[in-house]
């Protein structure tokens, strides 16, 4: 519709007290729907599946789940090698993942005790199979690094910022993110925005639990980079510690720091 000319809005979900008092439909929440674009009260533009961003969130999905299957998979073949033959623990028990997934692929089963042929074939096939997970790995990383240096420079050139988690977070932003109206929007679709909570006695604050995880994680990836290894990061952790603020507490103080940080990039990179 948009490519019609039609000015498109993004509707939130119904009402809660409409769905208690009239139900829950298909009919009833496309009346909701109509009803909350009609009087302005969604006026929030669709995040827009249309370019370099789109494609960027495609090959994350597969990668993704490519990275998840790789460690199940060594962790299969850690298993394995704990409760297998003595002299397979002895080889590989302390090899690190690459090591293990080099060695394990290379593994020549031969016929004789039956546990132990077969515990050295799925060795073998788990290897292998990591093995095609790195090779799939390395093919998606060739098509995404390129398209996240040339929509966002600026935000790789951020500390702690690398290809994977700058994805995450034009992901999460969308291929038009001048959508996002300010910066507190940024920060409350990341859910690192403190909201009121009371406790009875005194209003006090929490981490907001709404918006998108991914960002959220791409976030503290940021934040635990830069407290390992950047000097000022560090003194402030030191300095908020000798305040009486938990690791937690700081994190969370860093993540905002950082989503406003990383607000201006994306804006920019819409261009």
């Amino acid at each position: 519709m948009a490519s019609a000319g039609v000015r498109v809005v993004e509707v939130d979900r119904s009402d809660r007290q409409d769905r208690r008092r009239a139900g829950k439909s298909d009919p009833l929440d496309a009346v909701s729907a109509a009803r909350a674009a009609q009087s302005g009260r969604a006026r929030g533009a669709p995040k827009g599946r249309d370019g370099a961003v789109e494609a960027i969130r495609a090959l994350m999905v597969a990668r993704r789940s490519a990275r998840a299957e790789r460690t199940q998979t060594i962790n299969q073949a850690r298993a394995l090698i704990l409760t297998g033959p003595e002299d397979l623990r002895a080889r590989f028990s302390q090899h690190t993942a690459a090591a293990l997934v080099a060695g394990i692929a290379l593994l020549r089963p031969r016929p004789g005790d039956a546990a132990g042929y077969a515990t050295r074939f799925a060795l073998r096939e788990l290897g292998r199979r990591a093995e095609f997970l790195d090779g799939q790995l390395e093919r998606l990383d060739d098509l995404i690094v390129p398209l996240v240096t040339a929509r966002a420079p600026g935000l790789l050139a951020l500390y702690g910022v690398g290809p994977e988690t700058a994805a995450l977070l034009l992901v999460a932003a969308g291929d038009h993110p001048e959508r996002l109206r300010s910066e507190a929007a940024w920060a409350h679709l990341c859910a690192v925005a403190p909201i009121p909570a009371s406790s009875g006695k005194r209003t006090r604050h929490r981490l907001n639990r709404g918006g998108d995880r991914q960002a959220n994680h791409a976030l503290w990836r940021i934040v635990i980079t830069r407290m390992s290894s950047r000097p000022p990061t560090r003194a402030y952790v030191e300095r908020r510690s000798k305040e009486g603020l938990s690791k937690k507490e700081i994190i969370r103080c860093l993540k905002r720091y950082v989503a406003r940080e990383v607000y201006p990039q994306l804006r920019g990179s819409a261009g």
